[in-house]
């Protein structure tokens, strides 16, 4: 049997790793396999002392990320999470040196969630932002609603976490969740830009400064990571069968058939 391609693609340039996401044929969507071996690609940037900055990104003009990969099976609620979260980015609080996402296309779901525990965001003009989760029966346990009602006023988060509706590049630079939105031909230069300006900066300040920032801003988001997977409603709808149906639907190319 020929061995699976893998998923992930690591390159170092001087002090920066780009991790590139490289299932296409699937708009970059994770399956398990796949979110270890990203997971073990982020483990090796935070334990390489030389490598100070990594960029996150997608295969091809389609897809930053499209979530999980629907079609494979996966253990429900919180065991089908990865120690440190969806692709192993989303609950990776430790990592004080900077993610960068530049965001080449769709950020759906637990793309999406990745792409907000990302430290600065460069978006294609092309790219979109969108939280699924509720057309498909589940809820974006990943960190992406803690993250957005945190962030955004509660109109916009609500907006987005209760519809579903994608938001375009220029609707997220407005929202303050993307830092800049460049042409597709200069989204992987102008995130090395980022990272370039970054790295002419004391390491040790940089982390130290991330760190400050974290325990400021995100001291309650680790409980509170932890805490919602006990809130009755969410204890409730995981129970329910909607929460397998929604995906057997969509794998099954038809309409879900919700409880009341």
């Amino acid at each position: 049997m020929m061995p699976q391609p893998s998923a992930i693609t690591v390159e170092r340039i001087g002090h920066i790793t780009r991790i590139t996401i490289q299932r296409e044929a699937r708009r970059n969507a994770l399956d398990r396999c796949a979110q270890e071996q990203l997971s073990d690609a982020l483990d090796e940037f935070s334990a390489d002392r030389h490598q100070r900055v990594a960029i996150l990104t997608g295969a091809g003009t389609k897809a930053f990320c499209a979530g999980h990969d629907l079609t494979t099976p996966t253990p429900s609620g919180v065991d089908g999470l990865l120690p440190n979260g969806f692709g192993g980015v989303t609950a990776r609080f430790d990592l004080e040196k900077p993610l960068i996402a530049a965001v080449n296309g769709a950020a759906f779901g637990g793309g999406f969630e990745m792409v907000l525990a990302c430290d600065i965001v460069i978006a294609a003009q092309t790219a979109s932002f969108a939280l699924p989760e509720v057309v498909v029966g589940v809820a974006a346990m990943g960190g992406g609603i803690l993250r957005l009602a945190r962030h955004l006023s509660h109109q916009q988060a609500m907006g987005i976490i209760l519809t579903g509706r994608p938001v375009s590049a220029d609707q997220a630079l407005a929202m303050g969740f993307v830092n800049e939105v460049v042409c597709y031909d200069r989204l992987q230069a102008t995130a090395m830009e980022w990272a370039d300006s970054i790295v002419r900066a004391s390491p040790m300040a940089v982390r130290a400064s991330k760190r400050i920032a974290l325990d400021c801003a995100e001291g309650t988001m680790r409980q509170a990571n932890r805490d919602q997977w006990d809130l009755p409603t969410v204890r409730t709808a995981m129970r329910s069968g909607d929460w397998s149906e929604g995906p057997r639907a969509f794998t099954e190319k038809r309409k879900p058939r919700w409880q009341d």
